[in-house]
């Protein structure tokens, strides 16, 4: 009990920290319905253009565990940063009867609400803040990256590069344009299997015009497998299971995407 409390008081501390880094929520009325997302605007956001970074929680989390496990907004303070909260979504996996958080994988699924949503966020913030419309970046972890990849889908122009973690491509979410992308997997994950993961990885090395044969990157763990399409793909590959490493890895993420920032 004492070991549960402690814990509590920890992760109150986090979020305290975390808002008192400048995350704020904010609310936007779509459909009829109330959405949130946890946002992080630097204070020169209203008169130089910033990047833009949409981060996506897995099912069953929300967007304050989001914004604690990749904190964007500490490691690249120059970007307005956002965490979307899901609604109750069905998962075929570990939520069938949808009671739980989370994101549509596909297309028409939900009647299209996220997607919906994020048209909402977008708009809204580039209606308030000098929004980088050549640096917009989208992240996600689990469902979260499913969401990613369906973004990627359905708006490949608007982004300038992805990050899926720890999920896979689904063969009915059609990539058809090479994106730079950095992809997270965990060796031991009983949830979304590594195999499944390889060959999402093998999808966007054709996607993305890969090499085959990768060379090291930037950090422990990480393969970067270059790209004729401009279009690089690194894969960080990390001992655990279907678990955030520490810190999100956010700082090889961040890393990745200010190698990918379009020049004026």
């Amino acid at each position: 009990m004492r070991m549960t409390i402690a814990w509590m008081c920890a992760f109150a501390a986090c979020l305290m920290t975390a808002h008192g880094a400048g995350l704020a929520p904010r609310e936007w009325t779509v459909d009829g319905v109330k959405r949130e997302a946890l946002v992080y605007v630097p204070d020169t956001a209203k008169k130089t253009a910033a990047p833009l970074v949409f981060v996506w929680h897995g099912h069953g989390g929300g967007m304050r565990h989001s914004a604690l496990a990749f904190p964007f907004h500490t490691q690249w303070p120059e970007a307005i940063v956002v965490h979307p909260q899901g609604l109750p979504t069905p998962s075929a996996l570990v939520d069938p009867e949808g009671k739980k958080s989370g994101w549509q994988q596909k297309r028409g699924e939900q009647n299209d609400r996220d997607i919906t949503f994020f048209d909402a966020m977008l708009k809204s913030l580039k209606a308030d803040y000098k929004v980088d419309d050549r640096n917009i970046f989208c992240a996600g972890y689990s469902n979260g990256g499913m969401m990613t990849f369906l973004l990627w889908s359905v708006y490949p122009e608007t982004f300038r590069a992805f990050a899926p973690c720890a999920c896979v491509a689904l063969p009915g979410v059609p990539l058809n344009v090479p994106k730079p992308v950095f992809f997270l997997m965990g060796e031991a994950d009983t949830l979304v299997k590594p195999e499944w993961m390889r060959m999402t990885v093998a999808r966007l090395q054709t996607l993305n015009q890969c090499e085959t044969k990768g060379k090291p990157w930037e950090a422990p763990g990480t393969t970067l497998y270059p790209s004729s399409a401009r279009a690089p793909l690194v894969v960080l590959t990390h001992p655990g299971g279907h678990t955030i490493p520490p810190g999100g890895k956010t700082s090889e993420l961040v890393r990745f995407f200010k190698q990918q920032l379009a020049k004026p």
